[in-house]
């Protein structure tokens, strides 16, 4: 029998989600191991700029065979940059994460036994190939978890530990410098001691890393719904919005400023992070121990600037301008590092006011390509966009080893960072993007 129309239909109650607490939930689930991940990522990629200090004149590499081996794990991370973003947008992130931290980390051990230049080159490009997916997988990733509102938060949570790795790494590999164990030398023992708490994290990785949130445990069924619910809305509104497909998204012309743009200013930055010990070095006149710490430094200012970006990109709902004045602020900060007549002090200042710029930028610019496209286009586009930032890790530091081997002095090796910096910010200025709601 049908029930009655004028009678009162029961159903069951929806619990009501506490929304504020999901979000913190889910941030403190999630956030925590990624940025752990991305910490042992970036020094694991890094640790040859401190490792140089020794390595190079134990091993009789040139700058310029440094410069070469340092990019040219940005040839091998090329390979599977939107392979990787892809599989973590229709597989999943738990296994192709872990895939990726067990083999990076054996083979950034095997750095310590690198005896000529082609077994440096190949280690490194081997490296390369294995993190490759990393970064773009974690920007698809967050896209399962994170509202738009929330995301250069959490990406801003990530990308401090590009500087937090580097600001910690900087004394760990001071003190590992001058160990002397089992007949390894110090620069042997950083590489060993830094690249094997990837291959434990792998497997902590599989075990705890959550794909969705409708495979969360950890999450009442109310807030599955609730989350899954608020990011298809978003998607949906993406496509009614404008149907992007997957070719016509590489063919738009924003996404190439993008890639254009990122690959000239990260030419800059990827140079100046691998370059550093080497500049504070030159530039102090200092020992090994106190280049280090002086670097350090440098990164403790980045950490500051990551948290700054990120919370006054969310709350001004700008990421353009936040990008491409921050590249901008960088290479002019950069430049006055080189004026003439300065002591080292007063360059350490610029050299710090550089750091608050060039890690300023960083996480609005990659929340730049998800505020337009659709998902599968945006996991696309944020392949090929850090593909030209990586290729960028290749041609500023092949062209920094260039430079010093044939009789560039410091001055004018960073005045070319400095135009890598300026030029992209510019790029940048020039993309339309549409203001959103914050």
């Amino acid at each position: 029998m049908s029930p009655d129309p004028a009678l009162p239909h029961t159903t069951t109650p929806v619990p009501a989600v506490d929304v504020p607490a999901l979000r913190r939930k889910v941030a403190w689930r999630i956030l925590p191991l990624v940025i752990i991940l991305y910490i042992i990522s970036y020094l694991d990629r890094a640790n040859v700029a401190f490792a140089k200090l020794r390595m190079g004149e134990a091993l009789g590499f040139s700058e310029e065979v440094f410069g070469f081996g340092i990019g040219v794990f940005f040839i091998g991370y090329l390979f599977l940059e939107i392979p990787g973003a892809l599989l973590v947008e229709r597989w999943s992130a738990r296994k192709w994460f872990a895939r990726i931290l067990i083999t990076w980390g054996f083979i950034s051990a095997a750095m310590a036994f690198v005896k000529t230049p082609a077994q440096f080159y190949w280690a490194r490009f081997f490296l390369g190939v294995a993190e490759a997916g990393f970064f773009p997988g974690i920007i698809v990733y967050f896209t399962h978890w994170f509202a738009q509102s929330d995301r250069s938060r959490a990406l801003s949570g990530l990308l401090v530990a590009v500087p937090f790795s580097l600001a910690l790494g900087a004394p760990v590999s001071s003190m590992l410098l001058d160990v002397k164990w089992f007949g390894l030398d110090g620069w042997q023992w950083l590489f060993i001691v830094e690249g094997l708490p990837a291959v434990l994290l792998g497997f902590i990785v599989w075990a705890r890393l959550t794909d969705r949130p409708r495979n969360a445990a950890w999450l009442t069924q109310a807030e599955r719904d609730h989350l899954e619910g608020v990011l298809a809305a978003e998607a949906a509104a993406k496509e009614v919005s404008g149907k992007i497909s997957v070719w016509q998204a590489l063919r738009l012309p924003a996404v190439w400023l993008l890639v254009i743009g990122v690959m000239v200013g990260n030419s800059g930055g990827y140079a100046l992070s691998f370059w550093l010990p080497t500049t504070v070095k030159n530039l102090s006149g200092g020992s090994d121990q106190m280049t280090l710490l002086y670097s350090g430094l440098y990164y403790s200012c980045g950490i500051l600037s990551v948290l700054i970006s990120g919370q006054t990109a969310d709350r001004t709902g700008d990421r353009k301008w936040h990008a491409a004045g921050g590249m901008v602020a960088t290479g002019i900060f950069l430049l006055c590092s080189t004026i003439p007549g300065q002591g080292f002090g007063t360059q350490m200042i610029w050299l710090c006011l550089t750091a608050l710029g060039a890690f300023f930028w960083i996480s609005p610019f990659w929340t730049l390509p998800s505020l337009t496209l659709t998902a599968s286009a945006a996991a696309v586009a944020t392949g090929l966009i850090n593909m030209g930032a990586n290729l960028a890790g290749y041609l500023g530091n092949h062209v920094t080893g260039w430079l010093r081997t044939h009789g560039y002095g410091e001055m004018q090796c960073l005045h070319f960072l400095a135009a890598c910096f300026i030029v992209g910010g510019l790029i940048i200025s020039f993309l339309r993007v549409k203001p959103r709601a914050v």
